[in-house]
């Protein structure tokens, strides 16, 4: 019932838009872009994913104590 009533509904993917900025702007060749996923466009556009705050030093350290670098599970050394 929430699709007929127009909630969690997304707008088509941006063809146009996506083969321009990848054929055009970046001068893609039609075989690498056609290739390409569109996360890796967003990427080579410049794009990127929004990151959390950055940890102060105390919160890394705790971190770092909560998760001490170790043997790797099955090392033989």
């Amino acid at each position: 019932m929430r699709a007929a009533a127009g909630e969690g509904v997304q707008e088509p993917f941006p063809w146009g838009a996506a083969m321009h900025a990848g054929l055009c702007l970046l001068r893609l060749p039609q075989r690498d872009f056609w290739a390409m996923t569109p996360r890796e466009l967003w990427a080579a556009m410049g794009g990127s994913r929004p990151r959390g705050p950055v940890p102060e030093r105390a919160g890394l350290e705790a971190l770092m104590g909560a998760f001490p670098d170790g043997e790797a599970v099955g090392s033989s050394q």
